[in-house]
């Protein structure tokens, strides 16, 4: 039981350490439901495109959210941002 214990400890470590916390399959669901409406992958790869940061594609996410009136809570506006970041724009998650 203690190892199991300490085995979480260190689960739950390295998930706030390297900020994995969010479902990639949930992230995508999502954007296969909700951000296709508008644009499809083009958007995300183009050479022009908006978006530089991290921070500042968290801040699209919820634009679009708010714009379609989705109402997500914010860890799904993460969990959209790190499939989105993950997949597409490759930004450094380290401040």
């Amino acid at each position: 039981m203690i190892r199991f214990i300490q085995a979480a400890g260190l689960l739950s470590l390295f998930i706030t350490a390297t900020g994995q916390a969010s479902e990639p399959a949930k992230g995508k669901a999502l954007v296969e439901e909700n951000c296709v409406r508008c644009h499809g992958p083009e958007v995300y790869t183009r050479s022009d495109r908006r978006i530089t940061t991290l921070p500042g594609l968290h801040k699209q996410v919820r634009r679009c959210e708010q714009m379609l009136g989705l109402t997500w809570f914010d860890d799904e506006i993460d969990e959209v941002a790190n499939y989105l970041n993950q997949h597409y724009y490759k930004f450094d998650k380290t401040p």
